[in-house]
């Protein structure tokens, strides 16, 4: 007679191959500019560090957002591609609702950062008289003011990333035409341009409630994206990981809630970052200065 597999041994197998991603709440992170191990999440063991990874595979973008709809306030949310560093970053607008959604965002691009994105280093390359002329077939085909492509190859294609990256976020809009006579290019055309890790929530001036929801997308090592809320002094209230959907050499989208304590200002920031595989030390930092929302006392 064939002997019969317990069903403890088949459960177990059904959940070791059908395992979530992780997410979790981190221990204390590295005190120093370089420490020599990564900040040990609670409960769950540090993987060993081994050598830095290596893209093997282009970055994806995934499908494009969609602006929120108009609130009954009569305001629009739409998504900015600023410029720092060299490489795209996202913040937030809500602005007076219009039909004309594509000069809307491209108005507020030519605009720039508020005070508060450019203390961060955000700036704008777009200038001012940069409009869509017509939307057909999911491109959108615009005709730049003088001068647009000027500053060097780096710098034009720049700032063509940031109206790209703007104007298809709209449901319409898959792909961008300069005139007179350019190949309509997308997204994935710019996206070497992007950080490591892009942090799409919170904005910069936010003001936030514990627990409070980080999203963005990440290619980072093994995917795993790390968070940590810092109050006014620099000093750490709460923190938390997960992983993104792709990693190690493919850009994945992730999503988290991070709870952290009462702080005795509500000036703070949200850290986002890459545990080095080297030495466990933060790495590709991004952080977004916030209200926490929370005052002690």
């Amino acid at each position: 007679m064939r002997r019969l597999i317990p069903p403890l041994a088949v459960l177990l197998l059904l959940a070791a191959g059908c395992a979530p991603p992780r997410t979790g709440t981190l221990g204390p992170a590295p005190a120093g500019p370089s420490p020599t191990t990564a900040a040990a999440p609670t409960g769950t063991p540090t993987p060993p560090p081994s050598a830095p990874r290596t893209p093997t595979t282009p970055a994806r973008t995934g499908t494009p957002s969609t602006a929120a709809p108009t609130g009954p306030d009569g305001t629009l949310t739409v998504q900015l591609w600023f410029a720092r560093a060299g490489r795209l970053v996202p913040t937030r607008r809500t602005l007076p609702a219009t039909v004309a959604t594509s000069r809307l965002a491209l108005t507020a691009l030519a605009d720039g950062p508020s005070p508060a994105e450019s203390a961060t280093g955000l700036t704008t390359l777009v200038p001012a008289g940069t409009e869509v002329t017509r939307i057909a077939g999911g491109v959108a085909t615009l005709v730049p003011p003088a001068g647009f492509d000027a500053g060097g190859t780096a710098t034009a294609r720049l700032r063509r990333a940031q109206v790209v990256w703007t104007l298809t976020q709209f449901s319409t809009v898959r792909r961008v035409a300069f005139a007179p006579a350019d190949t309509a290019t997308g997204r994935d055309d710019y996206a070497d341009l992007l950080p490591p890790i892009v942090v799409t929530a919170p904005a910069i001036g936010d003001r936030v409630t514990s627990p409070v929801t980080v999203t963005g997308t990440a290619d980072v090592y093994e995917a795993t994206v790390s968070v940590r809320v810092l109050d006014a002094a620099g000093q750490e209230i709460g923190t938390a990981f997960t992983t993104a959907s792709c990693g190690s050499g493919c850009r994945g989208a992730y999503r988290l809630n991070v709870r952290y304590g009462r702080a005795a200002s509500r000036l703070g920031t949200i850290e986002v970052y890459e545990v080095s595989a080297r030495d466990g030390s933060r790495i590709n930092v991004v952080r977004v200065p916030v209200d926490l929302g929370t005052r002690s006392g």
